[in-house]
């Protein structure tokens, strides 16, 4: 259906030209006004519905724009009657449709409110610069002819970096509602690129109110088209690198187009050329440093989530290895004693069969959280060893305060009671504990006090469980640690 109403909204702009020649520059106008307003509305649209919303809205904006410089030359060219004279305006405002363009092209998805500032800065200084170039060439009611070849120049160049980014961003996006944007705005822009080189190039004679205009309408009907298409948003399989590589490289484009403006207005304006250069390489700096804060934030949050058992918020088995051989590495250099202590939950898999897999995981949660209040001293370190077993590395201590420290835990555990949905009373919880503590080190090998610990832990469940079963550490040997 839309398509259909494309058609007839060109073969009406055609015919209207064709059957009333006495009005034709004025009916011209107002089909070449209300084409990217069509397109804004199309825009403004699909925002509504698509994740890609500061895209969309970019463009909508853009088309407002277009439509703007293009009501000025009517108010021109009509209700002046001066349709010689190019307004500095006008063409102002056809340059200035590019900027929400290139935002959104540089605009990466999910970024922080401080990035987008960033952004918008350079976007504001891109179009600043865009305002004094064109002024350099145009007056606000005219620009000779000479003014009109160097912006077409400049024309060219926004239109051609607008296209080939945009390219570059549709075929790179993985992200579906992204990647439908992208390629709205890779259409419109190639066929406006396409049709603006021809206007300004081989239709130069060409004044407002003959044929040639139906085609100006065609990359914004189009653009209508692509925002008012109905259907899921399409994935592709984009190679990773190519998508990082681009997702990486997307802030760069405004730094970009900053540094390509203010070239071409180093002849003029040297002094302004200089600060756009500074500016665009502050800016692409200043972002560089955000972005490599929030690198390190993530990492750092990273190491953390590696090192941090997820269910119970505890250390994981891979920290509790590097925790034990650190602190054995330092107990063996500074002749300090060194414990372990290995608990397991009593019967938690009859538990897990009794009340379920959910009041399992509270289980897991309670043991841990106090299991690690019991552990005051910020060296001493309780992991997460495996299913329902927790082990607790307990550094520069004597045997005595191990034990305490095992029967603390055992007390504490024995306190915990879980509300079970449906049960009359609480219920509560046990563990049996293994103790190993050697006062001298003098092995590069903690194995086996490990294998000391469990064996106590096995001799606890075997007498009864709800207990704490200590083993015997020997100092030359941990190979024959025997518990008892």
């Amino acid at each position: 259906m839309a398509a259909w109403l494309a058609a007839l909204y060109l073969l009406c702009h055609g015919v209207a030209l064709a059957l009333l020649p006495g009005h034709a520059q004025a009916l011209s106008f107002s089909f070449l006004i209300g084409a990217p307003l069509l397109a804004a509305f199309a825009c403004l649209w699909r925002m509504r519905f698509s994740e890609a919303r500061v895209g969309w809205l970019a463009l909508a904006v853009g088309m407002v724009l277009w439509a703007g410089g293009m009501a000025l030359n009517m108010y021109q060219e009509v209700g002046r009657g001066n349709p010689d004279a190019t307004p500095g305006a006008s063409m102002l405002l056809y340059v200035l449709y590019g900027v929400p363009l290139t935002f959104a092209m540089a605009h990466p998805r999910h970024e922080p409110w401080y990035l987008v500032v960033i952004d918008g800065a350079l976007a504001v200084l891109l179009g600043y610069l865009f305002f004094v170039h064109t002024f350099s060439f145009a007056t606000m009611s005219d620009a000779p002819a000479q003014g009109v070849n160097s912006l077409r120049l400049m024309f060219d160049i926004e239109n051609l970096f607008i296209a080939v980014f945009a390219l570059v961003r549709y075929l790179a996006s993985e992200d579906g509602f992204r990647r439908v944007f992208f390629r709205a705005l890779s259409v419109f822009a190639w066929l406006y690129l396409a049709m603006a080189a021809y206007i300004n190039h081989f239709a130069t004679d060409a004044s407002y109110g003959g044929l040639t205009d139906v085609l100006i309408d065609l990359p914004f009907l189009l653009l209508a088209l692509l925002a008012l298409r109905g259907g899921a948003e399409v994935e592709d399989a984009t190679p990773r690198r190519l998508a990082l590589a681009v997702r990486a490289g997307s802030p760069l484009i405004l730094p970009a187009a900053l540094l390509v403006v203010s070239a071409l207005m180093v002849d003029r304006h040297p002094h302004l050329a200089v600060v756009g250069f500074a500016l665009a390489t502050l800016g692409s700096g200043l972002r560089g440093v955000v972005m490599q804060v929030r690198a390190m934030e993530r990492q750092d949050q990273l190491d953390v989530l590696s090192r941090v058992d997820a269910l119970t918020g505890v250390a994981n088995r891979r920290q509790f290895d590097q925790v034990l051989q650190a602190e054995w590495s330092r107990a063996r250099r500074n002749g300090q004693g060194l414990a372990l202590l290995m608990v397991d939950i009593d019967h938690f898999k009859q538990f897990n069969d009794r009340f379920g897999h959910p009041l399992g995981d509270a289980c897991l949660r309670e043991v841990a959280t106090t299991l690690a209040g019991c552990a005051t001293r910020g060296s001493d370190v309780v992991a997460r060893y495996g299913g329902e077993e927790f082990a607790v590395v307990v550094p520069a201590t004597t045997r005595d305060g191990a034990l305490a420290l095992a029967e603390t835990m055992r007390r504490a555990v024995g306190r915990v009671r879980l509300a079970s949905p449906g049960a009359v009373s609480q219920i509560g919880v046990t563990v049996s504990i293994g103790v190993a503590h050697i006062a001298h080190v003098t092995s590069s090998d903690p194995g086996g006090l490990l294998a000391a610990t469990d064996a106590a832990l096995y001799e606890a469940k075997r007498h009864g469980r709800n207990r704490v079963v200590e083993a015997q550490v020997g100092v030359a040997s941990l190979a024959g640690a025997t518990p008892r």
